[in-house]
């Protein structure tokens, strides 16, 4: 058995405000080339296919296509769940009509307990849930938490495990030892989302989705595949792609097979008239979604519409050296009651951008305090 894992699609988020869509039928078309090239069996999606429990109009156009390219026109069996950015309930829609068409997409629990069988291989398609469903599937008010509600789902797989075929397991939790990005929901708070490594000891290899670095745990037999585009600046450093898994007699083969982004995540770290020189410019993406971390200390008049008239998609602008948010955090003072208006807001300033006011901008600050004492 040989399969493409992928997961975390995402399909209709934005990023900061930008339309993803193009970015993500680009990277889609990539996954498929390398399903071609590398001859895959079938295709495995670990959860998050949407970016919204209620998508947009546009995004479930898009998945569509996505899903009639692989399995209609390319014929892939696709094996597939839903994540905690999917409503199990909307996703599963026409579902029974799918799976003739081996298209297998899984959004509740008990689905995921007995083993979908392609060729030599069952895979257990375990969507992510909360641990009420477990309760209520085992009838016991003893799973109280994702780690009891999972390790009862394993032990009811391995009931059904064939002894003569490789196991896969897809699912969709924060396994322990995992590190989390920004762009990852917090589902649940104080370690009760996590999974120990060792209840997926007995599977030949588990597709793991939620987690948007690759690199988020290290296993012999597990993998996240991370997503398939940057989603935060926190994921800067992290070179997207999938998993080409092959299964033999004896081992578990895994391969990874980067993607290209159309447009890039990048931060940029300089001063504002460096960033600003086209020969420091010329040799930069200019369309890539950047994060900009000034090195100016001084006050810069309209510096997001100058920065954007050189850079159109900029997501994130910030000082490199700005104070930390304690030190920001003048209400902590105690004669804080003592201060009128205008010293409050000067030596605010003079904290943020460690500078005190100008004479000009003293100025206009005291004409538009006095205008709003008349308005008041």
């Amino acid at each position: 058995m040989k399969f493409l894992h992928t997961g975390d699609w995402h399909i209709g988020k934005k990023l900061n405000g930008y339309d993803l869509l193009e970015e993500q039928q680009d990277v889609f078309r990539q996954l498929m080339a390398v399903a071609e090239k590398e001859q895959v069996d079938a295709i495995v999606i670990a959860g998050d296919l949407y970016d919204r429990s209620v998508p947009s109009v546009e995004a479930v156009e898009v998945f569509n296509w996505m899903m009639r390219e692989m399995n209609i026109e390319k014929k892939y069996p696709v094996l597939a769940i839903s994540g905690n950015h999917d409503s199990s309930t909307r996703l599963e829609t026409g579902g029974p009509w799918y799976e003739p068409l081996r298209f297998h997409l899984h959004t509740r629990l008990e689905q995921g307990l007995a083993p979908v069988e392609i060729d030599d291989t069952q895979f257990f398609l375990l969507p992510y849930f909360e641990p009420f469903a477990a309760r209520r599937y085992f009838e016991d008010d003893s799973l109280k938490t994702i780690q009891q509600a999972v390790a009862a789902a394993v032990a009811e797989m391995e009931k059904r495990f064939d002894p003569h075929k490789k196991q896969v397991l897809v699912s969709h939790f924060f396994i322990a030892g995992s590190t989390t990005t920004d762009s990852e929901t917090k589902v649940t708070v104080g370690g009760l989302d996590v999974v120990p490594l060792s209840l997926l000891e007995n599977f030949d290899y588990v597709a793991l989705g939620h987690l948007h670095n690759r690199h988020a745990l290290h296993s012999d037999n597990v993998r996240y595949s991370g997503s398939l585009l940057k989603y935060s600046l926190s994921e800067v450093n992290q070179e997207k792609g999938v998993w080409v898994v092959e299964l033999t007699d004896t081992e578990t083969n895994m391969e990874f097979f980067p993607v290209t982004p159309m447009r890039d995540v990048k931060v940029l770290e300089e001063s504002f008239d460096t960033l600003m020189t086209p020969s420091f410019y010329s040799e930069i993406n200019r369309e890539d979604y950047i994060g900009i971390r000034l090195t100016n200390k001084e006050v810069i008049p309209n510096v997001m519409n100058q920065l954007r008239s050189v850079y159109p998609r900029i997501i994130q602008l910030e000082r490199a050296h700005g104070r930390t948010a304690q030190e920001l955090n003048v209400l902590a003072s105690s004669d804080l009651q003592k201060k009128d208006p205008l010293t409050l807001f000067a030596d605010f300033f003079e904290t943020a951008v460690e500078q005190p006011l100008t004479i000009q901008q003293k100025s206009w600050l005291e004409e538009e305090y006095m205008t709003l004492e008349k308005e008041g």
